[in-house]
């Protein structure tokens, strides 16, 4: 650690909060660029993040423009295919467990309650799969952000490095948010990484983590308006003495 980095003084911790805060995962995004030096700067930071060892296992694909759209266009026909014929699902796999095999609760519930507030919200009912599945598409479009990340991981390593990824990811979405910009980390992306990866280039021994979407948050979007609660402290604290 660097003399800078010992004494450094945060002279405004409630905007290092206000960052954690305010982040959440945007569903709708404006189409207003993001400078190259921009996220370049928020990778820049996000880097910092602890790994066991330094090992530092993440590697990062930015997509903007042709790269974007062509990988959402792929990954949307396959979706719509899958939607057409379940049976497909099989050719698509993620490579780690995102999800437990066997829910059970309190996990389960709050997954229900998060999905079907959402659909709720949305005007989406149970039942309605066409209008389910458009909804769950919009993660294939980068729900319209122009920057869509790729994260990936070298399949030597285990299941630490995911830890340390998380950090990384977080890192991510907050500096993003200090700059103005909103995020939507997308696990709903690992079921293509047959076809995700080829598109980005990423060699064989490289497995995909999850994606990402980022950009300005479009505030009239009635979608960007769902807020997730969280457990309280004391529900999820210890204290020891």
């Amino acid at each position: 650690m660097t003399p800078s980095q010992v004494s450094t003084v945060i002279a405004d911790p409630g905007s290092v909060d206000a960052a954690i805060a305010s982040r959440f995962s945007a569903r709708a995004f404006l189409p207003t660029p993001v400078p190259r030096e921009t996220i370049e700067a928020i990778l820049d930071v996000a880097r910092r993040a602890p790994s066991g060892t330094n090992t530092q296992p993440w590697k990062v694909y930015v997509l903007q423009g042709a790269s974007l759209t062509g990988l959402s266009d792929k990954v949307c026909a396959a979706h719509d295919a899958i939607f057409a014929d379940p049976a497909l699902a099989q050719e698509y796999r993620e490579e780690y467990d995102y999800y437990p095999r066997k829910w059970v609760s309190p996990y389960i519930d709050r997954r229900r309650e998060n999905g079907w507030s959402l659909y709720g919200l949305l005007g989406i009912e149970k039942g309605e799969k066409d209008k389910m599945h458009a909804q769950h598409q919009r993660n294939y479009r980068f729900f319209d952000a122009p920057v869509g990340f790729m994260f990936t991981l070298d399949r030597v390593l285990e299941r630490g490095s995911l830890v340390d990824y998380g950090m990384f990811l977080q890192n991510i979405m907050v500096a993003a948010r200090g700059r103005g910009l909103h995020t939507c980390p997308q696990a709903a992306w690992n079921h293509y990484g047959k076809i995700v990866l080829p598109h980005i280039g990423a060699g064989p021994d490289e497995m995909l983590v999850c994606g990402m979407s980022m950009g300005y948050a479009d505030e009239s979007a009635l979608v960007n308006s769902f807020r997730t609660p969280r457990e309280p402290v004391a529900a999820i604290t210890h204290w020891l003495e």
